[in-house]
C-alpha cells in the first residue's frame, strides 16, 4: 500500500468521504490501494445552464464535489484529490498537458499512490490520453474518465464513469496496460479509442481495434492481452510549456495548396494532411506539401476517414516526396506524435515513420 503525500503548492487536495477505511469489506485485512484523481474541468464537471435544455457550463465542479457525488468509492481505494485545471476540454493546452506529465511521472517515482485517475472533458480526451501514454513509461495504472451529460443533468454519466475508471485503476490487472480511457462500462486503449459521437453516452470507440476490456461495479474484465513491452525510452517533455506547432489540414473536393502555404507561412513545423479516402489529395495540395519539405517541415498523411490505415507509397509516392504515413493513427494523434518527435529532435522522414509504428 502506498501512503499519500501532502498538497503542491497550487494544488487543491481532498479526500474522498469515507476514504480512510483499511481494507475493503470483500477481503478483510487487505489494505485499498491509495488512487490520486488529478481533476482537469470538463462536462464531468459541468453544471446546467438556462440558454437551453441541455445547456451547461463544464469545469464548474471541483474534484471534491465529484468524489463526493460518487456513492460507495471507499470499498475499492483510498482516495485523495488534487485540481489540475478546471477547464473544457475544448481548452486543453500543451500547459496542461505537461503539468499533468510531470506531475504523474512523480507520482510514480516517489510511489505515492497505486494508481491515477484523472478527470477530463470528452472533446480531446483520446489526444491527452495519447499524449501521456508516449511521454510516460510506468507500469502504474493511468485512467482518464470523464461524461456525456453534466454533473447536475437528469442521467448525469459522471458518477457511474468515476467510480469505474476508479475500480480499474485500483485493478491489480490493469498494471502495465499504458494509458487507458474509461467510459460507459468500456475500457479503450490510450491509442485506438477515438470520441464517435457528439452526444451519445457511448462516445468512445476504437474502430481499428475494438476496447481492450469491460468495467461494471462488479468488476474489471479485459479481452485483450495486455500490449509487449514498449521498446522504445518515453519523450522528453519540452523545457517550456510548450510544444512545437503542427497545423492539421483538411482534405476536400476541390482542394488548392492555400491552407498549406499558410500553415508554412504562419511558422508550423509540421503538416498532418486529414485526407481522403488513403490519406490522399488533390495534386495542388500533394505538390504544396512536397515544397512543405523541402522547407524543412515534416509533412504526415492521415485520413478522414472514421477508421482504417493510412499505408505508406499506394497512391502517393511517400518516398519520393518525404511525406510520412500515420498508419492507424487519426490525424488529431498523428499531430501530438509529430509535435513530441520535433520536440525531441526527430524530423527525419524514416525516423519519423519508425516512430508511427505500434509499440515503438
Amino acid at each position: 500500500m502506498c501512503g499519500g503525500m501532502p498538497a503542491h503548492a497550487g494544488e487543491g487536495t481532498a479526500s474522498a468521504s469515507g476514504a480512510k477505511n483499511a481494507s475493503s469489506g470483500d477481503e478483510p485485512g487487505r489494505a485499498l490501494p491509495h488512487i490520486i484523481v488529478l481533476a482537469t474541468g470538463g462536462t464531468i464537471a459541468g453544471k446546467a445552464d438556462a440558454r437551453s435544455a441541455t445547456g451547461y457550463n463544464a469545469g464548474e465542479v471541483s474534484a471534491a464535489q465529484l468524489l463526493e457525488s460518487v456513492p460507495g468509492l471507499s470499498r475499492l481505494a483510498r482516495i485523495s484529490a488534487e485540481q489540475i485545471a478546471s477547464i473544457g476540454s475544448q481548452d486543453m493546452n500543451d500547459q496542461v498537458w505537461i503539468k499533468l506529465a510531470h506531475r504523474i511521472r512523480r507520482i510514480a517515482e516517489q510511489h505515492e499512490a497505486d494508481g491515477v485517475v484523472v478527470t477530463h472533458g470528452t472533446d480531446t480526451m483520446e489526444e491527452t490520453a495519447f499524449f501521456l501514454d508516449e511521454v510516460l513509461r510506468t507500469s502504474m495504472p493511468v485512467v482518464l474518465t470523464g461524461a456525456m451529460r453534466p454533473s447536475t443533468a437528469i442521467g448525469a454519466d459522471g458518477p457511474r464513469n468515476l467510480y469505474e475508471a476508479i475500480e480499474v485503476a485500483a485493478s491489480p490487472a490493469t498494471r502495465g496496460r499504458g494509458v487507458l480511457i474509461v467510459m460507459n462500462d468500456t475500457v479503450e486503449s490510450a491509442r485506438g479509442a477515438t470520441k464517435a459521437n457528439t452526444s451519445s453516452v457511448q462516445t468512445f470507440m476504437s474502430p481499428n481495434t475494438g476496447p481492450v476490456g469491460y468495467v461494471d461495479p462488479a468488476g474489471v474484465r479485459y479481452v485483450a492481452a495486455p500490449p509487449a513491452p514498449r521498446h522504445g525510452k518515453p519523450y522528453a517533455l519540452p523545457a517550456g510549456d510548450s510544444l512545437p506547432r503542427v497545423d492539421i489540414v483538411y482534405s476536400h473536393s476541390n482542394m488548392g495548396a492555400a491552407q498549406i502555404e499558410h500553415a508554412v507561412a504562419d511558422g508550423a513545423k509540421g503538416i498532418v494532411l486529414a485526407g481522403v479516402g488513403g490519406g490522399n489529395t488533390s495534386k495542388q495540395a500533394l505538390d504544396a506539401m512536397e515544397s512543405a519539405v523541402r522547407q524543412g517541415l515534416v509533412v504526415v498523411r492521415s485520413t478522414r476517414a472514421h477508421s482504417g490505415f493510412v499505408a505508406r507509397n499506394v497512391e502517393v509516392d511517400d518516398d519520393r516526396l518525404g511525406f510520412v504515413a500515420a498508419l492507424d493513427l487519426n490525424p488529431q494523434k498523428a499531430r501530438v506524435l509529430t509535435q513530441l518527435l520535433i520536440a525531441n529532435g526527430i524530423t527525419a522522414p524514416k525516423q519519423v515513420q519508425q516512430a508511427f509504428e505500434p509499440g515503438r
